[in-house]
């Protein structure tokens, strides 16, 4: 169950917050890629190979190629193939029969510089493309269209941007205790779990921590002064989550039923709204301070903070940190190359006697895992913009003529492994962005946007960007100020060695 859902969440914003009373952390020197600037000459112009198939039976077949017989990965890795190019026409679910609005037809860009173009305002657009075509209903956040789903053109992207990235700079009061507080906690019920049962499945323990810690940092709500959000708040979420993605993630088990009773059709919004109304109750009491300065300082209504601060808490925060934190944790738990003994080491000696927010900038080897995470395992796996007016694409190779209201997608796991940008692509290298390695960072796209950018109101980029490999680099550090060895996957905990 805890697989199924933390692959049901992975189309999910990765999104948190900084939390230091400092500005955001500081930015790597590398540029990042720019659209702006004409095709090289050299490039020659070609259409773009591949074609939508027969109305009907050409989104069915590419559906059950996506979903059943090949899955996202290696649907895209045979087109590839078969068309020699990193640009070309396809269809990505969902289709029909039960989806008859939704048009399945996209131009996959899969290569950094192509992909790249999806991140330019200026010649594309975002406004409800989140999970491509396909937007799950908005009576699923309260009948308001919240900031995911606008695009920076509309004046109201703005308020609520700005709203989000003031969440994010005044929580930086309460960050860093929280965060250790809630991990300390869960580290104790791992400990428990493993002394009693001789593992530990901690993807609910982890998400129960999150959430108590994410809600008190960005809503200013304790989940403790209402014990049903404090029990079940986490899986309320996960719930709200599944019901608005099912028809978008692979989650490949039980086929056909699968195919049948997930992917078919979209689910209503009434099999959760009793749990979203509790929560939109809890955030209008407990965090009535956040709720107000959204109304006093950003002009948006009471409905519009409460349903966008609470998609930032579930789908962005929430969402983003169920998917990241299990595939980093896993990643260094089951590893066996003595990169856990470097790891302990950094954390233990750089940054000085304890964690702050500016210990992990003694910490290049931390930092670089982290980011070697979000490379290969990015929280976002599909990344889509329409767009906004005709324009020439770039890839490696060539340059293709893309019309006004096409839909670009992107499968973002598969660009970060380019093989004229990465070295070794396919290797998880926990060095690779050290030293002169940083400048591989304009490269690494998992936020809406290279890591070299910044959020603001006027792009689509993460809003907690900068803070959430920051976040991710001092759960890794306090992990190993905390125990010589941990042992496990993504989903378990079989061994811990406490620090002697």
């Amino acid at each position: 169950m805890a697989t199924m859902m933390t692959k049901m969440m992975s189309i999910s914003s990765a999104m948190s917050s900084s939390s230091s009373p400092s500005p955001s952390p500081p930015q790597p020197s590398a540029q990042s890629l720019s659209t702006q600037s004409p095709p090289s000459p050299s490039l020659p112009l070609r259409t773009i190979p591949g074609s939508y198939g027969w109305p009907l039976l050409g989104p069915i077949s590419d559906r059950l190629d996506y979903f059943w017989f090949q899955g996202p990965e290696t649907f895209f890795r045979k087109r590839i193939d078969k068309y020699k190019s990193t640009v070309f026409r396809t269809n990505i679910p969902p289709s029909f029969p039960f989806f008859s609005g939704v048009n399945p037809n996209v131009v996959a860009v899969l290569d950094c510089k192509s992909f790249a173009h999806l991140f330019d305002m200026e010649i594309v657009e975002k406004r409800d493309v989140l999970v491509g075509d396909f937007k799950p209903s908005s009576n699923f956040t309260g009948n308001v269209r919240t900031c995911a789903y606008l695009d920076p053109s509309e004046p109201q992207h703005a308020k609520v941007k700005n709203f989000a990235l003031d969440i994010l700079k005044r929580s930086s009061k309460v960050w860093l205790t929280e965060l250790l507080a809630n991990f300390d906690i869960l580290w104790e019920k791992v400990d428990n779990d493993i002394s009693e049962k001789g593992s530990s499945s901690y993807i609910f323990l982890l998400q129960q921590s999150i959430f108590k810690f994410l809600t008190k940092a960005l809503v200013g709500a304790d989940p403790s002064n209402s014990p049903e959000i404090e029990k079940n708040g986490f899986a309320m979420l996960d719930r709200w989550l599944a019901l608005q993605l099912l028809p978008t993630v692979h989650i490949g088990v039980a086929q056909p039923l699968e195919e049948m009773f997930l992917h078919s059709f979209a689910y209503p919004s009434f099999l959760v709204s009793g749990d979203y109304k509790k929560l939109v109750q809890f955030i209008k009491k407990e965090g009535k301070e956040v709720v107000q300065r959204g109304e006093t300082e950003f002009g948006l209504s009471e409905e519009e903070t409460i349903h966008n601060l609470l998609f930032v808490l579930g789908f962005n925060a929430f969402g983003g940190f169920s998917v990241f934190l299990p595939i980093l944790i896993g990643t260094i738990a089951s590893d066996t190359t003595g990169l856990q003994e470097r790891l302990r080491k950094e954390a233990r000696e750089n940054g000085g006697p304890s964690l702050t927010f500016h210990s992990v900038i003694e910490m290049p080897l931390v930092q670089s895992v982290v980011y070697e995470t979000l490379r290969l395992n990015p929280p976002v796996p599909l990344q889509y913009a329409r767009a906004r007016k005709d324009f020439e694409l770039s890839s490696h190779e060539s340059v293709y003529n893309i019309k006004k209201g096409e839909l670009l997608c992107g499968y973002q796991s598969l660009v970060m492994r380019d093989p004229k940008i990465f070295d070794e692509p396919e290797s998880f290298k926990p060095e690779r962005f050290m030293g002169q390695g940083r400048a591989l960072l304009s490269h690494l796209y998992w936020s809406n946007g290279p890591q070299t950018e910044s959020p603001s109101a006027s792009n689509k980029q993460c809003a907690a960007k900068d803070y959430v490999p920051l976040t991710a680099c001092l759960i890794l550090a306090h992990m190993f100020r905390r125990y010589d060895s941990i042992t496990g996957s993504s989903s378990s905990i079989t061994a811990v060695q406490k620090a002697k």
